[in-house]
């Protein structure tokens, strides 16, 4: 007997947008990455202890005319509307009641057992959607993973990349590329 192979239906952003109007996935921790649905892992207290550190040392720089959302959608594309750990993104709150931010300036994942998924194909994404900077706070080696230049690159999932990646230990320092007169001590994003 053949096996038939699997049809995957892929989602549009507008249809994820209104099922989660519609209250379909309430209480879901759920991703549209893609296309495709994705459960996000649920965050332990070390997860989310690094997510409070990364919020309190980026607010601490920012100037005005930037905010600071956490765990909030960002419409990346058609099929894309992650919701990264945190984002910077211009303007205010109020500017963001309509519609979700389009293109923050920058984007941070903490990452555990996630840390391949969030290499390999959040970034491929943020790459293609022109994120210009995306940080990988990895709580595995402890280290920030500073992801600059995003370019094309057809072996990428998403058929982008960056082409500039490294990885800063303590005692390093971070400036970020949107709001260059500050910098972070990268031993204040690993609690």
């Amino acid at each position: 007997m053949v096996q038939a192979p699997l049809t995957l239906r892929r989602w549009k952003r507008l249809e994820y947008d209104r099922l989660v109007d519609l209250g379909v996935f309430e209480g879901e921790p759920l991703e549209l990455i893609g296309g495709q649905l994705v459960v996000a892992e649920p965050h332990d207290t070390y997860h989310a202890s690094a997510i409070s550190a990364v919020d309190y040392a980026v607010r601490a720089i920012l100037p005005p005319g930037w905010i600071v959302r956490i765990q909030l959608p960002v419409s990346l594309d058609d099929e894309s509307e992650p919701e990264p750990d945190l984002v910077v993104v211009p303007g205010n709150p109020a500017g963001y009641r309509h519609s979700h931010p389009q293109r923050p300036a920058l984007v941070v994942e903490v990452a555990d057992s996630s840390l391949y998924f969030d290499r390999e194909h959040k970034g491929s994404l943020y790459a293609r959607a022109g994120i210009r900077e995306y940080w990988i706070v990895n709580l595995v080696d402890r280290v920030l993973e500073v992801y600059r230049d995003e370019g094309a690159d057809p072996l990428a999932i998403y058929g982008w990349r960056y082409r500039s990646v490294r990885a800063l230990a303590p005692p390093a320092v971070i400036v970020p590329l949107a709001f260059t007169p500050g910098q972070i001590a990268v031993a204040d994003l690993l609690p």
